[in-house]
C-alpha cells in the first residue's frame, strides 16, 4: 500500500520530463527517476500526454507534485520559459489533473529544486538569503529568505551583456555554442557576480543537469559567495514538487476542517 507520505514527483523540462516516487518526510527519491523526452513543440496537449507515461509507468493512483517551466500562480502558467507559448493562461493543474485523472499541484520547477534543497538539502537550517540556481534549457531561479520562499522570481531573465542571462549561460547554450567547460565557466561566474551586485545572497546553491559537472567548472567561479551544488543535483525538482504538493493538499485539509 502506498504511504500517505509518497508522492509521485515530477520535473517537466525543455528537454526531458522526468519524474520518480518521493517520500516527502525525509525527502528523498524511492526509485531512480524515469525519464521521457519533452515533445516539439511542447505544446499543453502534448506534454500533458507525455507526463502521463510517466505516471502510467509507475502505475501511480496518488497525488502528483508537478514542477513547471513557467511563473505559476494558483495553477495557472503566466509565462512559457523554454515550453511553448500557448501554456500562457493554460491551468497547469486542471490540465494535467484532466489527463490523469489524479490530483495535481503546480509550483515553478526552480521554486520546486529550491524547496528540496531548503528543506532537505545544502541550504537546510542557513539563515539569509539563499538563491538556487538551476543551470539547464534556461536558467531558473528560486530565492529564500531564512527559509521562506519568494515564488517565481526570473533571474534567468535578467539582461547581461546586453542579452537575457539565459541566452548566455545556460547549459543549452553552452552545449549549442559548443563551448569548452572552462569557457562557460567564465561567462556563468560573471552571470553570478552580476546576481551578487543586484542581490547580495549569503549563498547560491547550483541545481540542474549541469550541476552534475561542478567539479569541471568550479575552479572559474570568485564571485565572493559560498556556491554549492544541489545536495540533490538535478533530482531536486523532483523531490520538492512532491513535497510541495504534500504541504499545499494538507493546508487545503485544515482549511476545510475548520
Amino acid at each position: 500500500m502506498r504511504a500517505e507520505t509518497h508522492i509521485l514527483g515530477i520535473d517537466v523540462g525543455g528537454t526531458g520530463i522526468k519524474g520518480a516516487p518521493v517520500d516527502v518526510s525525509e525527502g528523498r527519491l524511492l526509485t531512480e527517476r524515469y525519464k521521457v523526452l519533452t515533445p516539439q513543440p511542447p505544446t499543453p496537449e502534448a506534454v500533458a500526454e507525455t507526463l502521463t507515461e510517466v505516471v502510467r509507468y509507475f502505475e501511480w493512483d496518488g497525488p502528483l507534485g508537478v514542477g513547471f517551466p513557467a511563473v505559476v500562480k494558483n495553477g495557472l502558467a503566466l509565462s512559457a520559459a523554454n515550453i511553448d507559448n500557448s501554456w500562457i493562461g493554460k491551468n497547469v493543474e486542471s490540465l494535467f489533473a484532466r489527463a490523469t485523472g489524479l490530483p495535481v499541484k503546480a509550483i515553478n520547477d526552480a521554486d520546486a529544486a529550491g524547496i528540496a534543497e531548503i528543506h532537505f538539502g545544502e541550504g537546510n537550517e542557513k539563515e539569509g538569503s539563499v538563491i538556487l540556481i538551476t543551470i539547464g534549457s534556461g536558467l531558473g531561479s528560486a530565492l529564500f529568505t531564512d527559509g521562506h520562499l519568494v515564488r517565481n522570481t526570473e533571474f534567468g531573465h535578467v539582461i547581461l551583456d546586453g542579452q537575457v542571462a539565459e541566452h548566455y549561460a545556460s547549459n543549452r547554450t553552452r552545449e549549442q555554442e559548443g563551448l569548452s567547460w572552462p569557457a562557460w565557466g567564465k561567462r556563468f561566474n560573471k552571470y553570478l557576480h552580476h546576481l551578487n551586485r543586484i542581490l547580495s545572497p549569503d549563498m547560491i546553491i547550483l541545481g540542474g543537469g549541469a550541476s552534475k559537472a561542478f567539479h569541471q567548472f568550479s575552479d572559474y567561479l570568485d564571485v565572493p559567495v559560498v556556491v554549492r551544488p544541489a545536495k540533490h543535483l538535478n533530482g531536486a525538482g523532483t523531490i520538492g514538487a512532491a513535497c510541495h504538493a504534500y504541504w499545499s493538499m494538507h493546508r487545503q485539509e485544515q482549511h476545510r476542517s475548520l
